[in-house]
């Protein structure tokens, strides 16, 4: 068992998750047997791609990669619906997101996929482990942040469930509002999430970084609107895609970009190509040597010696 596993359980995060898998569960019911309006259905889904865009776009991308710049209403708009994601506030969510990144696959990682899948999925969320500080004083200079982290509860309570309950007055479905795209919405939002700590640090490929428990997997970049170019990303963490070629399926990218096209995003990062390319040629040596078991010391020493930089 990890050490993180042995840490107090949080009661708050367990009996409130499990809560919500309960109500899905009821929620699937209601879509089964109750009178289940398709407003309903459709604001389920609306609240999923709005949610969804609050995370990656916001929460991952924005504030804990700081990939572009936001205007102010695209930050709200990323806070109010991020908060609907119910994942914890942005400054918290970020701070757990650098400290992946800072400690991948090592002591230190919240969410390390070494220490088992189910624990990379949920299980880190359901314990008080242990965590290790890292710098966000840069969010804490964005007043909108802080002030979503002082009133996260209301403004996640709000979001997620009171506001989808009051939109169904409107086509007198409340109920269905509330199941489907309150609460059946939020849990398959959160599997989707969890599955980028899980799935992709332990199936798929990595053409950009051999070194890495971080995979490229397609099938997640489709729940997760483009998040599943793991290996790319870890590689790359400060470039605003994930899907670098024109065919992957990146819809956070393509967002973050047409807002640039209308001056609400700005200073989008890009790895240039040469960085790209260097990265593939020494993801396919590592890979080599670990086909014919070379050290990978004794790779770089031959690297060095034909006058390369690995991985730069």
């Amino acid at each position: 068992m990890p050490e993180q596993a042995r840490a107090r359980i949080n009661w708050t995060n367990t009996l409130f998750i499990g809560t919500a898998h309960v109500l899905a569960v009821v929620g699937i019911a209601y879509c089964i047997w109750g009178p289940l309006s398709p407003w309903s259905v459709a604001l389920g889904v609306l609240w999923f791609v709005l949610c969804g865009l609050g995370i990656t776009g916001g929460y991952h991308r924005l504030f804990a990669h700081r990939t572009y710049r936001a205007s102010a209403p695209v930050r709200l708009f990323y806070l109010l619906f991020g908060a609907a994601s119910v994942q914890n506030s942005a400054l918290e969510w970020s701070a757990d997101h650098r400290r992946h990144h800072t400690y991948t696959d090592k002591k230190g990682d919240p969410y390390s996929v070494l220490d088992g899948f189910w624990w990379a999925h949920l299980g880190w969320v359901l314990r008080d482990s242990k965590k290790v500080d890292v710098p966000v004083m840069d969010l804490e200079k964005d007043p909108l942040v802080i002030w979503q982290d002082r009133y996260y509860v209301p403004i996640a309570i709000f979001m997620a469930a009171v506001l989808p309950a009051l939109l169904g007055l409107i086509w007198g479905d409340v109920w269905g509002a509330l199941l489907v795209a309150g609460f059946l919405r939020l849990v398959v939002q959160w599997h989707a999430t969890f599955s980028i700590n899980s799935f992709t640090h332990r199936f798929g490929s990595r053409p950009y970084d051999r070194e890495s428990t971080a995979r490229d997997s397609w099938w997640t970049a489709i729940i997760t609107f483009g998040e599943g170019y793991h290996n790319y990303h870890h590689r790359f963490p400060l470039d605003y895609r994930n899907g670098l070629r024109w065919f992957q399926f990146d819809p956070t990218k393509w967002f973050v970009w047409s807002l640039s096209c209308l001056g609400l995003t700005s200073e989008l990062k890009r790895t240039t190509p040469d960085r790209i390319v260097a990265a593939r040629a020494w993801a396919t040596e590592v890979k080599q040597a670990q086909r014919l078991g070379i050290p990978l010391a004794e790779l770089r020493e031959r690297v060095s010696a034909r006058g390369q930089i690995a991985g730069s």
